[in-house]
């Protein structure tokens, strides 16, 4: 399953790689950096401003309703392996390509794609891997906690945080829920500071460093 994300995000992002550094984007891209850079890191540091740039679409549910077991996770790998199609939540993802464009020639720029792809692409099949052991957790709390209940029953929860959970598996449903807020909050601060720290080597880089 990890190769299906990691393949199709190596491929788009030594693509995108290629085709920026071939037309010389250098100091425009660093530039630009500086500027969405600082202005993100202040947003997500403080909470407060414009959300994250990107949009809201899905893979639609019709494209997977019939499929096989192995062409959903190819449809997924494709679409949230390179990341652009669906759904950013942290501002950082954005600096990616800018800090892909700034690379001195070709040979870095698909060298700097392949990685940005590579990690990315991993990154997306282990937190569907997380989130799949976390439902699968979450559903074995919900049966503990009534007998009577199967793994098929009515009031098991079909997602993390979505829950029609029994009995006493309520409150550990809620818990769950506000763990991934605060965790969500945490990220997007980290995420600011990284932005902020990217913008200053941004800043540094561009009086002829690359061009």
């Amino acid at each position: 399953m990890i190769a299906a994300y990691v393949l199709p995000a190596v491929a788009v992002w030594s693509a995108l790689g290629f085709a920026v550094t071939v037309v010389r984007l250098g100091w425009l891209a660093l530039a630009a950096a500086v500027v969405y850079g600082g202005c993100y890191a202040a947003t997500e540091i403080s909470g407060r401003g414009l959300p994250p740039p990107g949009r809201s679409w899905q893979v639609p549910q019709t494209m997977l309703i019939e499929a096989s077991a192995r062409r959903r996770v190819l449809v997924w790998g494709a679409v949230l392996g390179p990341g652009f199609a669906t759904r950013n939540p942290y501002a950082g993802f954005w600096l990616l390509p800018l800090a892909v464009a700034s690379m001195p020639g070709t040979g870095a720029g698909l060298a700097a794609g392949a990685a940005v792809g590579l990690a990315h692409g991993a990154a997306r099949a282990a937190a569907l891997l997380r989130d799949v052991h976390d439902v699968h957790d979450l559903r074995a709390l919900a049966v503990a906690s009534d007998p009577g209940r199967g793994p098929g029953s009515e009031g098991v929860p079909v997602a993390a945080g979505q829950a029609s959970v029994p009995g006493g598996a309520a409150p550990d449903a809620l818990i769950t829920h506000l763990d991934v807020l605060l965790k969500t909050v945490y990220w997007r601060r980290l995420d600011g500071a990284l932005l902020l720290a990217a913008a200053a080597m941004a800043l540094a880089a561009w009086p002829g460093s690359v061009t």
